[in-house]
């Protein structure tokens, strides 16, 4: 696997190898011992999750303050844009954002550790979604960011209003969001 740093520091794209000829083809999408050599992360994994969604949804930003989550993304059928936002007050890059095209062409996954908002735009129709998180989904600690926050100026490649959630619709404004010190 190849591990690519992003402009936000701990947050990594992550290629992996992949083996293909005329049957179709084959990757490692996770060895924890290949994960912690090469990014110095050891991360215990405690949840997978899988959604499924129509091109036009927008899920996020979302966080848990307490119980903080990494997560290691990817997307298995259609594409997404996945954005990742720095929400640690002390971070030089506080309130900045990365994105980020994975799909299920490129196999690209991407790592966000705690202390981010995550969030992803959905690209094609039929569109399904894999992440690994390092806690347990707690919904009494879990946050949102309005994802169109005009402080961020997120370029969520949508062709047409997002299609949301009422929680996504109801987001907080970056700066009066808790976030973390």
């Amino acid at each position: 696997m190849q591990i690519n740093a992003t402009p936000l520091p701990g947050v990594l794209t992550i290629e992996p190898r992949v083996f293909g000829d005329s049957r179709g083809f084959f990757f490692e999408s996770f060895n924890a011992r290949t994960f912690r050599e090469q990014t110095g992360i050891d991360a215990a994994f405690v949840q997978d999750n899988h959604s499924r969604s129509s091109r036009g949804v927008l899920r996020g930003l979302h966080y848990q303050i307490r119980h903080a989550q990494g997560k290691l993304v990817r997307v298995t059928r259609g594409a997404v844009l996945d954005v990742a936002l720095d929400i640690r007050r002390s971070s030089p890059t506080f309130g900045q954002w990365f994105s980020a095209v994975l799909s299920a062409e490129n196999k690209l996954q991407m790592w966000i550790p705690p202390g981010f908002a995550h969030g992803f735009s959905v690209l094609e129709d039929g569109t399904e979604f894999l992440y690994k998180t390092t806690d347990y989904w707690m919904p009494e600690h879990e946050r949102c960011i309005l994802w169109n926050d005009p402080s961020l100026a997120i370029d969520w490649q949508l062709q047409d209003a997002p299609v949301l959630s009422e929680k996504d619709q109801l987001g907080t404004l970056l700066n009066a969001a808790e976030v973390f010190e």
